[in-house]
């Protein structure tokens, strides 16, 4: 195969395999990597890449990577040894503050034993506690509108039992595909987002909003007398969870100053449904179940990975480039697509650029945060740490050198584009940057803000925080926070692409005369919304 040759025109991208030195064109202006080093990129990480290498190891080897659990341990200490070995400098595990007790799964087994043997399909909740060994007992179908309801009809009545609580669920088929990837139409979309205005977005009255807080509460003391009133393991469900695949929403507390919960699994819907309409027909229903888990409490603190490749410029090397992902997961499988994926993409992107003949001019450094699947945990408080905090934006001396934060964190889909949280000034920057992935599938720049991961942490401080567009793939349907999420659903050929463009990004953020365009300063939140 003839090494590629990268050309980059104004208007357009055109295939760069099989052109001779002799056609290379001038970057555009604002474009500030070489051709070669383009190409040197594109070659590395479309030819030679090591990104699925990286995703086993903190799948299949790691497992699972709840944090403060064995597994985020073992990616964690696997992923300092390779940077190390690899030469990246101010390699370490870093703590970011008190995160809480750990926890481990150690054994599910669960099956209905009447009216028949059926094995059910079933996770414990994270952070919630055991059966003390193997129990067997009938279900009792519990049904309350509202706590003052549940007290009167079983308080006192549910010590010791196995409790499941009825809900008015009911399947239909999907008439939808699982997986879909990002059309022209949706893309253009995005592209023609306008900006935003005071007062925009989503509105809901203040009985809407009244009405959901109530429902909310509801529902969490309904779960609260449940634990109180000590039965042996509680049965739950997500709605989303159909076809066998379990969506493991929810769990217990991870305070080390709480009582560990009781022991709750988690099951496919249609199992609970079946348990539900057999006991509400007058069919009693018995389980054998033995839920094992470990609680960890030898270290609380939360720790993220930091490492990096030094600055070459004498000026611009105190400015730092980031790119990040977070590195724990759920508990239901491994972790592949959420966020295994973006971790690493992100550590791909990172040893491309180590390759490279032409080295940053600014500092580049690479986060792998923990906590975030809690609540962005990792992120915010480095941020708070090292940059501002929300709260009262008091600037620290670091906030001024971020040029940007890029972040990756939707699942296994390529790159289509990239949001830029409203910030109007990148726009044209990242639609140059984009010009010679249009022919792999990206494209696509908008305004748009979008939500759920660490990138929030930075721009939530006035520091450019970016997520890049990803296909959806089947992430929402059948991978995100599920027992399906292992290393099967990931796609090799979508992470070459992503840690590639990834590694672009970086690059010219890092060779780039100005830092990164910065949005006005946001005024700060006060202590009660700093998080």
């Amino acid at each position: 195969m003839k090494k590629m040759l990268s050309v980059l025109v104004l208007a357009c991208s055109i295939s760069l395999a099989g052109l001779s030195s002799d056609t290379i064109k001038i970057a555009p202006s604002g474009y500030p990597l070489s051709p070669a080093t383009l190409d040197q990129i594109m070659s590395e990480g479309l030819q030679k890449s090591q990104v699925m290498r990286f995703a086993w190891y903190l799948t299949d080897v790691s497992g699972p990577r709840l944090t403060v659990s064995s597994g985020i341990r073992r990616a964690q200490d696997w992923i300092v040894s390779e940077l190390k070995k690899a030469g990246f400098s101010n390699v370490r595990k870093e703590a970011w503050g008190t995160f809480g007790r750990g926890w481990d799964q150690e054994k599910c087994y669960i099956a209905m034993t009447a009216p028949y043997y059926s094995p059910l399909i079933g996770q414990p909740k994270a952070f919630t506690g055991g059966t003390g060994g193997a129990i067997s007992g009938e279900v009792i179908l519990v049904d309350a509108a509202d706590s003052a309801e549940f007290v009167a009809k079983y308080k006192g009545k549910l010590k010791g039992k196995i409790v499941l609580q009825n809900v008015n669920d009911t399947l239909t088929p999907s008439l939808t595909a699982d997986g879909n990837r990002y059309s022209d139409e949706d893309l253009a979309k995005m592209a023609a987002a306008k900006p935003a205005t005071a007062g925009g977005g989503r509105n809901f009255s203040r009985n809407d909003m009244a009405a959901r807080f109530q429902r909310m509460m509801a529902s969490r003391r309904v779960g609260q007398l449940m634990a109180a009133e000590e039965p042996l393991l509680i049965l739950d469900r997500s709605s989303l969870s159909t076809d066998g695949t379990v969506f493991l929403s929810g769990g217990g507390s991870f305070d080390d100053k709480q009582p560990v919960p009781t022991a709750s699994v988690m099951l496919s819907t249609d199992d609970y449904l079946r348990i539900q309409r057999l006991i509400s027909n007058g069919i009693s229903v018995r389980v054998d179940a033995e839920v094992k888990t470990k609680i960890l409490t030898d270290d609380l603190q939360g720790y993220n990975i930091i490492a990096e490749i030094p600055g070459s410029d004498p000026v611009l090397k105190n400015e730092i480039v980031m790119l990040g992902a977070h590195l724990d997961s759920w508990t239901g499988a491994t972790g592949a697509t959420d966020n295994a994926a973006g971790s690493a993409a992100m550590l791909e992107a990172m040893r491309i650029i180590k390759t490279l003949d032409e080295k940053p001019k600014r500092t580049i450094r690479l986060a792998l945060w923990s906590g975030e699947e809690q609540g962005l945990y990792g992120s915010r408080n480095w941020v708070k740490n090292n940059l501002a905090d929300p709260a009262d934006m008091k600037l620290l001396p670091q906030h001024e050198k971020i040029s940007a934060y890029y972040n990756l964190d939707n699942g296994s889909g390529k790159i289509r584009g990239i949001y830029t949280q409203q910030n109007e000034s990148v726009v044209p920057i990242f639609t140059e940057w984009l010009i010679p992935f249009h022919e792999h599938g990206a494209k696509t720049v908008t305004l748009n803000n979008t939500g759920g991961t660490d990138h929030l942490a930075f721009d939530a401080v006035g520091v450019p925080g970016f997520q890049f567009i990803q296909d959806e793939l089947e992430y929402n349907t059948r991978t995100h926070h599920t027992n399906m999420d292992n290393y099967d659903h990931l796609v090799p050929d979508d992470l070459r692409q992503a840690a590639t463009i990834i590694a672009t990004f970086v690059m010219n953020t890092a060779q780039r005369s100005e830092k990164i365009p910065r949005k006005t300063l946001p005024e700060p939140r006060g202590a009660a919304g700093s998080r």
